[in-house]
């Protein structure tokens, strides 16, 4: 019984835990660790309760941090496993808390139906909510607790999504391309129609219904006590206790004239640094500030700048840290001195130094004994068109003041540390500009601007993050020579050069931004392939052969459009699927993973059944396959960068989970799998009596042209290598003998139409090459002597073989036997049925670029030329444009003997016959009826 009890305590789920309030715990190894409300936990196996000296005590696993701690019983609030796989994937700690206080609203989001239509809130830069559907609830990852909702987006909001169902290779929904969002549940909320007035909505659904007029980050102003204030948006919406819908701003103020801390009972709205500097306001009484409407920079008497104090109210955040513009300026000699208007010269305007005394505080390091606080800061401010610089300072137009002030509190204590000035970019906007900030970028600083270019990035002692050297375009009385405290980071004029923080340049707004390069593997799965798209199709579709497939394929958009690099995989499935059907029992193949069942399910019903039914795939079926296979081998180059064909079908083949083509063996050792061969003829240096090589032609130069055929190269290659097939192939992928895409050893090869393997199978009955007997023996001296047949397999019964190799010449040859099926052979002459394969494609490279030829008829004349990138539309965002033709002359070199192609002057050949003969890099043998057998 107590063994049956402790398998029952371990197959018990464990529980699951939300941190109740703040906590910290001491750990020997990574010190303090501390836990944060809103954060979930898991009980850890053998980690049942147990009581220390202040109360019980519990081994937990935080969930948000995968850090182990033991953690006091009090301050954890057990959660089912249900709802916490609910609110692990919703990020803010808070709002989990909040939505966790509303149960039944989470229970009934776990029990809506597949196809329940819902809003969803799909941007976080838009406010408005957007009409969706649900079409998948669960997991995202195998392993992984977190429930995210799967929802189609429709109406207007069609297209605007971030996929179309898969999620790292998976599957998880059908949807149209782009249509596709996953969001944890605190993203969407049921619409009006489907809810009554009392039942409680998702925590951010009642204020994201109401379209709101106001973004967070835009500049207000309002009136206060015969005074206008301005401020930043924080929060704009109803509050969550207020029925009636009335939308409220929070404002984070410029001057400290504010009384709201972000919060509205108990609820927190926004996060408002200190509570001088919030202001919660009905919409009606806060209007939208203009550009123009925005107050110039006050001009004040300069004073040396080495003796500017710095604010010392010890008791308030350091938040001039995070000042949009900070100019690093030198306490030199020369900027101590006070300026005055008739120290300044009259031929070319100066900007004071005072304009730049917030800007000076703010970059100074913080002093210890002063916290630190992040403040949000408002969003960049859209660039101007430039204005001429003045020719005098004009003292700027009277503005309405705040209150007055203690006369202890220092200049910078006046505003939230902004100062008018134009706000550092937001954290989007900071990950752009490190992508372009460079030594030689033009770039400009302060509002009204100051235009530079940046000659020097570093860092400079005091700052932890990095500063820029700027020499700008006109003189400034505050700026250096390029040195800053004695030190010369660079050199420049005097006078024009200044120190900035590098996060507060901005590009130059006086010249047009360029243009960002397109994303080419996302913009082939956006709504810009719209117009390309192609159908999936469920149902089993047979090739088409004939007519009806010259009718189904020939012509302009045709065949599977090519996209970034795309031709080696395009030429492949044509020639693989368009017409012949000996590899479609890789579309049924069963399999056990669902990362394969996902690419066989892509791969028959997006790609092969619609290329089938109507003759043309879409570029973003294709490029959701190259995204699998990108997947499973960790090789991004699969969605951008030139692959071979043996690289993609390697790897289908891994991916689908499937049985190898071939078996091969060498010697007595063990079979080895493969799914496709190369070919590897003797010597590259082989002479022109080489049955590999035929005569020079006569109309050709006199450098010795090699000619080959396929049969020639495969006999040769198993038989010089030793290797014997172990049973006879239903498919037969050959690569031809060449090395890269330029060096060729051969300068035409000659695709057999039929080719026989029947000699290549280990322990098949074999006539032998003299009497028909079935054969014992075989020489690899014999195949290429060339007083008997040269280039042919030698086999020979016991008696053939022992006479000729009485023959002097062939004293010295080694025979090896061959292994023969158990039974009585010896009666007579061998009269077995030869093992053929018909050719079915040959995939072409010309100057990096993969075509293929396709048989898609009985007749000699039937064949056609794929090109997945003929044409194209548009320019480097354009879209390529796939071809099928008919070629009916290739089929009447390929009917040529081997004599008669040696004859041929492979230069005199066209396209696309010369692409076909002299260009071959992979041909494609299938044998029909043992295709049934997979």
């Amino acid at each position: 019984m107590s063994g049956d009890a402790h398998q029952s305590r371990r197959r018990r789920p464990p529980k699951m835990f939300m941190v109740a309030s703040d906590y910290r715990v001491q750990d020997q190894l990574e010190g303090t660790i501390r836990l944060q409300r809103g954060q979930l936990c898991v009980e850890q196996e053998g980690g049942a309760g147990h009581r220390g000296g202040r109360g019980e005590y519990l081994w937990v696993k935080v969930i948000d941090s995968g850090c182990v701690v033991k953690v006091e019983r009090e301050v954890l609030s057990e959660v089912s496993p249900e709802l916490a796989g609910l609110l692990e994937p919703v990020p803010e700690l808070e709002l989990r808390v909040k939505l966790l206080s509303r149960p039944q609203t989470l229970h009934r989001f776990l029990s809506l139906a597949l196809g329940s239509e819902l809003r969803v809130s799909w941007s976080r830069s838009q406010s408005e909510l957007a009409e969706a559907q649900l079409r998948y609830r669960g997991p995202l990852t195998r392993g992984s607790s977190a429930v995210y909702f799967g929802v189609q987006l429709k109406g207007w909001a069609a297209g605007r999504g971030k996929c179309n169902g898969f999620y790292k290779g998976r599957q998880l929904f059908v949807c149209p391309d782009a249509c596709g969002l996953f969001l944890p549940v605190s993203e969407i909320s049921l619409p009006r129609s489907s809810r009554s007035s009392s039942d409680p909505l998702s925590v951010q659904s009642r204020s994201a219904e109401c379209v709101s007029p106001l973004a967070v980050g835009q500049r207000v102003c309002f009136p206060q006590d015969e005074c206008v204030q301005r401020g930043t948006v924080q929060f704009c919406g109803p509050l969550s206790s207020r029925a009636s819908g009335a939308l409220y701003v929070g404002v984070l103020l410029d001057q400290a004239v504010g009384s709201w801390d972000g919060y509205y009972k108990n609820t927190k709205l926004c996060s408002i640094p200190s509570l001088e500097y919030g202001a919660l306001l009905p919409l009606s009484k806060v209007t939208a500030e203009t550009r123009s409407e925005r107050p110039p920079v006050a001009v004040i008497n300069p004073k040396p700048l080495p003796k500017l104090p710095l604010s010392p109210l010890a008791n308030k955040p350091a938040v001039l840290m995070t000042t949009p513009t900070s100019p690093v300026t030198t306490p030199t000699s020369s900027m101590a001195t006070p300026t005055s208007q008739t120290a300044t010269p009259t031929d070319r305007p100066l900007i004071q130094a005072a304009m730049l005394v917030t800007a000076k505080q703010a970059l100074q390091p913080p002093s210890s004994s002063v916290p630190k606080a992040a403040l949000k800061p408002p969003p960049l401010v859209p660039p101007t068109k430039p204005q001429a610089p003045p020719t005098k300072l004009q003292a700027p137009p009277t503005r309405p003041q705040a209150p007055p002030m203690s006369p202890t509190t220092d200049h910078s204590r006046s505003s939230n540390g902004f100062h008018n000035l134009p706000s550092p970019p937001i954290a989007e906007q900071r990950a752009e500009l490190g992508t372009w900030l460079e030594v030689g970028s033009m770039v400009e600083v302060n509002d009204p601007p100051l235009f530079g270019v940046i000659r020097w990035i570093g860092q400079i002692s005091g700052l932890s993050e990095p500063v820029a050297g700027i020499e700008l375009d006109q003189e400034l009385s505050a700026a250096t020579d390029g040195s800053y405290l004695s030190e010369r980071h660079f050199r420049c004029p005097a006078n024009k050069g200044l120190f900035v923080k590098l996060r507060n340049c901005r590009r130059d707004s006086r010249f047009p931004e360029p243009e960002l390069p397109i994303n080419q593997v996302d913009r082939c799965n956006s709504i810009a392939f719209a117009n390309w798209s192609s159908e999936r199709v469920e149902d089993n579709t047979p090739p088409v052969l004939g007519l009806d497939a010259r009718m189904t394929y020939e012509g302009f958009k045709k065949g599977i459009q090519g996209h970034l690099n795309s031709c080696y995989l395009d030429a492949s499935l044509f020639s693989m699927f368009s017409c012949c059907s000996s590899f479609d029992w890789l579309l049924f193949w069963p399999t056990g993973s669902a990362h394969s069942k996902s690419a066989q399910d892509l791969l028959r019903c997006e790609i092969v059944n619609p290329l089938r039914r109507f003759g043309y795939v879409c570029a973003s079926k294709t490029m959701a396959l190259r995204k699998l296979l990108k997947a499973e081998t960790a090789d991004s180059g699969f969605t951008n960068e030139e692959k071979d064909p043996e690289e993609f079908l390697n790897q289908l083949f891994l991916l689908l989970r499937v049985e190898p083509l071939l078996k091969i063996r060498s010697a007595s050792q063990q079979p080895q799998e493969c799914f496709l061969y190369q070919l590897f003829p003797p010597s590259v240096s082989a002479s022109p009596a080489s049955p590999l090589l035929s005569p020079v032609s006569p109309l050709a130069s006199p450098a010795l042209q090699r000619v080959a055929n396929v049969q020639a190269l495969l006999e040769s290659s198993f038989m010089h290598s030793g290797l014997k097939l172990t049973e006879a192939p239903s498919c037969l992928p050959l690569l031809m003998p060449r090395f890269g895409k330029e060096f060729k050893m051969f300068d035409a090869i000659l695709p057999s139409l039929t080719l026989d393997v029947t000699d290549l199978l280990d322990e098949a009955l074999r006539q032998c090459s003299i009497c028909q007997l079935v054969a014992q023996w075989e020489c690899l001296q014999c195949y290429e002597d060339v007083d008997i047949t040269p280039g042919q397999l030698k086999q020979y019964c016991s008696t053939c073989n022992t006479q000729v190799h009485t023959h002097k010449k062939r004293q010295t040859h080694r025979p090896a036997p061959i292994r023969v099926p158990q039974g009585s052979w010896e009666q007579g002459p061998v009269h077995g049925t030869r093992q053929l394969m018909d050719l079915c494609a040959v995939t072409c490279i010309e100057t990096s670029h993969y075509v293929s030829f396709v048989k898609y008829g009985p007749e000699p004349t039937d064949w056609l030329f794929f090109d997945s990138m003929a044409d194209r539309e548009g320019g480097e965002n354009g879209f390529n444009v796939p071809q099928v033709r008919a070629c009916p002359e290739v089929g009447r070199y390929l009917s040529l003997s081997s004599e008669e192609f040696a004859r041929l002057d492979s230069s005199s050949l066209r396209d696309p016959v010369r692409r076909l003969l002299c260009d071959a890099y992979m041909c494609l043998y299938h044998c029909p009826q043992l295709s049934l057998y997979k």
